[in-house]
């Protein structure tokens, strides 16, 4: 892999909210590369630290630690000229469009907006014509043009949300958990969207669910996080095929199997769920790991790629692996 093919770049990335316990460790050591025109899906449950990464690739939170590269260049702390010149190039859609989107601007002037701040319009008329544009592009129809959020349903506020992140034709994307609101229906249309219009833009994501079926089907490379760390990353068809760290093999077993007579075996995640404030040392896994032993207690595994591209943080997991 060239440094060109790599447009995205996390190393040892942390973030630390100060709480009245101490430090709460959202982001904890979290390294990947994202090659260009290729999507990360990040997996894990609610309050591992999925959205807050995605927040700190963007810059709309601070690092506490560890560096960012955005084609080549470290961007970790750009100010000023530089992050408002990034923006451009790195934009983000949101979980929930009726809360993304000002109530108070009509379908037009919230794809305009983003147009209008970066004065990439000469002229009113090349600004309609623009809008109409990127509203064909996502599939809403003209007549939509001077409609309110209030007055769509989900999946056309969605694709607002889209148009006004493709507007200034960013080279990468943070979507996060970008079809968790709509219906299942409407899911798969935003879904093949988005594939299409990477496929056409040569656009790169970092796509952010707890829905395993959806990452997917999305997904080129999947990064699974647990309490703030990555415990294991790899190619999306050989995570699903051959899962390493029991907290992924966990995840898998959750998802349904859409047939009457297909069954899958369950893995029971029981036990208490470490604190992200102030973490003890050792694996934060350890008190849900059916697999556990005295030293997962006592030490913080390592990410280690066992096998080409798959990274697991796990001391057992080649045991464990070898046992399915």
């Amino acid at each position: 892999m060239t440094a060109v093919d790599v447009i995205l770049e996390g190393r040892e990335l942390r973030k630390e909210f100060d709480v009245a316990a101490g430090k709460l460790h959202a982001v904890d050591g979290v390294t990947f590369q994202i090659q260009r025109g290729r999507t990360l899906g990040v997996v894990g449950e609610s309050g591992c630290g999925k959205s807050t990464l995605g927040q700190l690739l963007l810059g709309l939170t601070g690092v506490s630690g560890g560096r960012i590269l955005f084609k080549g260049e470290d961007v970790t702390h750009a100010k000023g000229v530089r992050r408002r010149a990034l923006r451009r190039e790195m934009q983000m859609i949101f979980q929930d469009p009726m809360s993304s989107l000002d109530p108070r601007l009509c379908a037009m002037e919230l794809i305009a907006e983003p147009l209008q701040i970066y004065k990439v319009c000469p002229s009113r008329a090349a600004l309609e014509e623009r809008v109409r544009g990127l509203m064909e592009l996502v599939g809403i129809s003209e007549r939509m043009m001077y409609a309110y959020p209030h007055e769509l349903d989900g999946g056309r506020r969605q694709r607002i949300g889209i148009a006004r992140a493709l507007a200034l034709e960013p080279d990468f994307i943070v979507c996060d958990e970008p079809v968790s609101a709509l219906d299942v229906s409407i899911q798969a249309q935003v879904l093949n969207l988005l594939k299409q219009l990477q496929r056409d833009r040569g656009l790169t994501y970092l796509f952010i669910t707890h829905d395993l079926s959806v990452v997917k089907h999305i997904s080129d490379d999947i990064l699974v996080m647990y309490m703030g760390q990555m415990v294991e990353k790899a190619p999306s068809k050989t995570l699903f095929r051959a899962p390493m760290h029991p907290y992924t093999k966990g995840l898998l077993s959750a998802i349904p199997i859409p047939s009457l007579h297909g069954r899958r075996d369950r893995i029971i995640m029981e036990g208490e769920i470490t604190s992200p404030v102030n973490p003890k040392p050792g694996c934060r896994f350890a008190a849900r790991c059916p697999y556990a032993q005295e030293r997962c207690r006592r030490e913080q595994p390592d990410l280690r790629e066992l096998e080409p591209g798959h990274f697991v943080g796990c001391h057992y997991a080649p045991e464990l692996s070898g046992g399915g």
